[in-house]
């Protein structure tokens, strides 16, 4: 036999080994976990439930750093030109993940392309949610109230690109009226209008209002959920409501940068499926109204499939409303 070729054979051999001895060792050291949000959010609330379970799982830091700005996008890009070693990995949502493609010209990623999805994390449920003394006594009324000119209803977000922005942007699309809106610059200004009474109504992740709704200083009129949350049981679903198309959720998942070695992408994976199996991390999330998802739901295809459905989704919804920022 060649000896160059059992030289090469032996060395190939030597690569692949000292490859899955990485894999199994890994991490050595802490790993960053980018949310492209400000801290505080529910993303950010998210990942630090989820990157304390990754921290005693596999015995190194998971540590959480926040890279605002442009919608998420920003954080989003700096993960998507990191290196593919598995000491760099992100909280993407539905805004980065699903949104962005539409509401960003020359976005510096591509969605599909330049990540390794790990996995979904949690669904977070959008409620529509009103002023307290809106003139409306369930959702029905409500819709009417939106499509009636002559009632000139507000409605607030948070921002381009923004949850409440393209959830409420949905909203509008399928119910085919305009409202007048009212832009702000984050969640925390906009509900304090609502509160306050400024504006009539918006939509947002049932985190941001759940306290909010529980204190009667707003009302909520639906949720964008399939069934009820035990969070606000006593919220009708949009369905029940009889606007069973409005179904919306603002999810949370993992994402690595493209090229990851497979045994660290198995391994964190994996970790995923254990931490949404572990009664603190379940309880932890429940609280704040997320929807975990099943086994299958969680799986890095299923998420891979989930990102090109939202892609395909949101674009032509935003593109339309003419929502494009240069």
């Amino acid at each position: 036999m060649n000896r160059g070729f059992i030289r090469w054979a032996l060395a190939a051999v030597g690569m692949l080994t000292a490859a899955q001895s990485f894999g199994q060792n890994y991490p050595t050291r802490p790993v960053t976990i980018i949310v492209p949000f400000a801290a505080g959010g529910p993303t950010d609330v998210i990942a630090r439930i989820t990157g304390e379970y990754f921290s005693k799982a596999l015995g190194q830091q998971f540590v959480i750093e926040n890279v605002a700005g442009a919608g998420g996008t920003t954080g989003t890009t700096r993960l998507a030109q990191a290196k593919p070693d598995g000491y760099s990995i992100m909280m993407g949502h539905m805004g980065t993940h699903g949104a962005a493609p539409a509401l960003y010209a020359g976005l510096k990623y591509d969605p599909q392309k330049d990540f390794a999805p790990i996995g979904l994390v949690a669904g977070t449920p959008i409620l529509i949610v009103a002023k307290k003394d809106f003139p409306a006594a369930n959702l029905k009324e409500f819709v009417a109230k939106l499509k009636d000119p002559a009632a000139k209803i507000k409605q607030a977000h948070a921002g381009v690109g923004s949850v409440s922005f393209t959830t409420c942007t949905l909203l509008t699309s399928q119910l085919g009226v305009k409202n007048i809106v009212a832009a702000y610059r984050g969640t925390g200004p906009a509900l304090n209008d609502l509160v306050g009474g400024q504006v009539d109504y918006m939509c947002d992740q049932i985190v941001n209002v759940v306290e909010q709704v529980k204190g009667g200083s707003i009302r909520a009129y639906g949720i964008a959920t399939a069934e009820r949350s035990p969070a606000l049981p006593d919220v009708p679903t949009t369905k029940e409501g009889g606007l069973p198309e409005y179904q919306v959720s603002a999810w949370n998942a993992l994402f690595a940068p493209q090229g990851l070695p497979k045994e660290i992408h198995a391994k964190l994976a994996d970790t995923l499926v254990q931490a949404l199996e572990d009664p603190n991390t379940r309880k932890r999330l429940a609280e704040l109204g997320s929807v975990i998802p099943d086994k299958a739901g969680r799986s890095p295809e299923a998420l891979a499939a989930l990102v090109k459905s939202e892609v395909a989704r949101w674009t032509p919804i935003l593109k339309a409303a003419q929502t494009a920022v240069k």
